[in-house]
């Protein structure tokens, strides 16, 4: 796949540092709160296959691990980890709750994770795969750390198939998204100028499917949520 958007680590990790502090309102306000119901559809499906530690990976402000931490109420460990330092901070000032608490967070590079091989039974990413600048070496890292039978999920963006709703998201995401969310944050690097961009280049649907059973998962399944705007993968290691 040609890749035109700059994704090195370096941009990627200073784009969503400058924006940490209004990330979570944003994401609430841009997605008429739909992301909350993303997360929540996530752990209703993906905690029954739970035996084991968790890895939210590009966790960012950690709503997806503290969610399933609140679901799992201890009874196993939950990692939330990122390579944007002002996220992970933010992260943790958001564990209230007694079990939300437990969360460890840590930075780290989803190209290159400091876990031994086979160390979680379920590892998640929700709208950062795309993110990641080597999209193939992060899904090979997150079987490599998994537990042969554990459970991946991969919640991202995608464009609607239906060709009428696709072409009326398509204009609101590439148009009225990225100046409210450039208005809003008043950021210089232009952060929901990418996110457009980086949803348009990144494997979509059979596209992504392919990616991860080359990466070393089975049975990859996708279910397109609210329309297909975003989408839920889920494989097997």
């Amino acid at each position: 796949m040609t890749t035109t958007v700059d994704k090195s680590g370096r941009r990627v990790r200073a784009m969503f540092g400058e924006i940490a502090p209004r990330y979570d309102r944003l994401n609430h306000l841009l997605s008429m709160q739909t992301d909350r119901y993303w997360r929540w559809w996530t752990v209703r499906k993906l905690a029954s296959k739970v035996d084991g530690p968790v890895l939210d990976l590009c966790t960012g402000t950690g709503d997806l691990a503290l969610a399933f931490a609140r679901k799992l109420q201890d009874r196993q460990p939950v990692v939330g980890a990122d390579f944007c330092l002002e996220m992970l901070e933010i992260g943790q000032t958001k564990r209230r709750k007694p079990a939300e608490r437990q969360v460890r967070f840590l930075q780290a590079d989803a190209q290159a994770l400091p876990f031994p091989d086979n160390s979680f039974s379920l590892i998640t990413v929700a709208f950062g795969l795309r993110n990641v600048a080597d999209t193939d070496q992060g899904l090979r890292e997150m079987a490599r750390v998994c537990r042969p039978g554990g459970h991946m999920a991969v919640l991202e963006f995608t464009m609607p198939r239906n060709r009428l709703l696709g072409g009326l998201y398509g204009w609101y995401f590439r148009n009225v998204l990225p100046r409210i969310g450039q208005w809003l944050t008043r950021n210089s690097s232009q952060a929901y100028e990418y996110l457009p961009s980086s949803v348009n280049e990144f494997p979509m649907y059979e596209a992504l499917v392919e990616r991860m059973n080359a990466a070393g998962w089975r049975d990859v399944r996708f279910s397109p949520l609210t329309f297909g705007v975003a989408t839920l993968y889920v494989g097997v290691r």
